[in-house]
C-alpha cells in the first residue's frame, strides 16, 4: 500500500503546544469543544492521573483523586461529567510497572474499573464490577452509547453500555486483544485496534501473557465494524504497531497513530486511510512520537499528544492545530 505521492497536502496548521512537561496523553475533547480531559503523570505523581483544562491549555487541573493508576478520561454527553478508568479500590500506591523481562509489554491490570464522576471530580459512580481489566471507555455524544474493553469474557474484548452501566453487550468475540475503540459520530460503525493471533504459537504466548495480565503493542492492526459490532473487517497490514484511531468529522476517513515507517521503533506519525483500507495518506512528520488524534466538535482542530519540542526522551505534550484537511 503505496502513500501519496511528494505533494501532499498540508493537512494541519502550525501546532500549538499546551502543556510543558511531563508524561500527557490521550486528550479528549468536552462536547462543546471548550475544554479537554486527559490523563498525565507530573510533578510528584508516579503515575498518570486525569486533568481537565481548558482547550486553550489554561486552568489545567488534577480532577482524579490522585490514588492508584488512572487512564482514558473521556466527557459524557452533557459536558458536566467525565468517565475514566482506575485502580483506586485496590489500593492508594501506583500498581507496579509492566514486567519488561517479558518484552515490551502492557499491563492490562485487573483492578482497573470505569468510574462516572462530575466534572470537579467527585465520583458518582462504578460503571463496572466483573472480575479483571475494564478501561479504554469512548463516549459517543450523539447516542450516549460507552464502548470500552473488559475481560469479562475472560479475553480482551470489546463491549458497550450505557453510560450509567447498563446494557452491557459484548462486541468482539475473536481471540486476542481489541482495544482503544471509538464510534463514528453518528454511530454507526466503530474503528479499534487489535492484536489476534492466528497461530498456535502466537495464541499460547498471547494466553500466557494475559494470564499474568500482560498484552504486547507492537503488533497491531485495526478494525473497523457496523457501531453493533456486526460486519467486522481488517483494514490495516502493516506488521506494526498501528493504534489511536478516529473518524474524521464526516466518517469516510480514520486518522490513526502507526510506526509503519519504522516498524519495532517508537516513532509514530499520524496517517489518514479510508474505511476500505485504501488512499494511505502521512498526515504528520514530527519525528519521535505523535499519537492520539481527535478532532473537535466542529471539526476544525485537531487534538494530539506528541514528543514534539520535548526537552527529553520521555516527555510527551498536547498540542493544538487548525485541520486543513485535504
Amino acid at each position: 500500500m503505496a502513500l501519496a505521492a511528494a505533494g501532499q497536502p498540508a493537512f494541519l496548521g502550525p501546532p500549538r503546544q499546551l502543556t510543558h512537561g511531563g508524561q500527557n496523553a490521550e486528550a479528549y475533547w468536552s462536547p462543546d469543544g471548550k475544554r479537554l480531559i486527559f490523563q498525565s503523570t507530573r510533578d510528584e505523581g508516579q503515575c498518570d492521573q486525569i486533568y481537565i483544562m481548558n482547550s486553550d491549555g489554561s486552568d489545567a487541573h488534577r480532577v482524579s483523586n490522585g490514588k492508584g493508576r488512572t487512564t482514558c478520561g473521556y466527557f459524557l454527553p452533557d459536558g458536566h461529567h467525565i468517565l475514566y478508568a482506575s485502580t483506586h479500590e485496590a489500593g492508594d500506591a501506583c500498581p507496579p510497572p509492566a514486567d519488561r523481562s517479558k518484552g515490551y509489554v502492557w499491563a492490562v491490570y485487573p483492578s482497573y474499573d470505569i468510574y462516572v464522576a462530575a466534572d470537579d471530580g467527585t465520583i458518582q459512580r462504578k460503571l463496572t464490577d466483573a472480575p479483571g481489566y475494564d478501561a479504554e471507555a469512548t463516549v459517543n455524544f450523539r447516542t450516549g452509547k460507552v464502548v470500552y474493553t473488559s475481560m469479562a469474557s475472560g479475553d480482551l474484548d470489546l463491549w458497550s453500555m450505557k453510560t450509567d452501566g447498563t446494557r452491557k453487550r459484548q462486541l468482539t468475540r475473536t481471540l486476542g486483544y481489541d482495544g482503544g475503540a471509538v464510534y463514528s459520530r453518528d454511530g454507526k460503525h466503530l474503528v479499534w485496534r487489535a492484536n489476534h493471533p492466528e497461530s498456535p504459537a502466537g495464541q499460547k504466548a498471547y494466553r500466557d501473557l494475559l494470564a499474568d495480565n500482560l498484552t504486547t503493542p507492537m503488533k497491531m492492526e485495526l478494525y473497523v465494524a457496523d457501531g453493533d459490532g456486526s460486519h467486522a473487517r481488517q483494514i490495516t497490514n502493516f506488521g506494526c504497531a498501528s493504534f489511536a484511531p478516529t473518524f474524521t468529522p464526516d466518517g469516510s476517513q480514520i486518522l490513526f497513530s502507526t510506526n509503519k515507517l519504522h516498524c519495532d521503533s517508537r516513532d509514530f506519525e499520524l496517517f489518514l486511510i479510508n474505511l476500505d483500507g485504501t488512499g494511505l495518506r502521512q498526515v504528520t512528520s514530527f519525528g519521535g512520537f505523535t499519537s492520539f488524534p481527535e478532532f473537535s466538535p466542529d471539526g476544525k482542530t485537531l487534538v494530539f499528544a506528541s514528543s514534539l519540542n520535548a526537552s527529553g526522551r520521555y516527555e510527551f505534550n498536547i498540542f493544538t492545530a487548525e485541520w486543513r484537511g485535504e
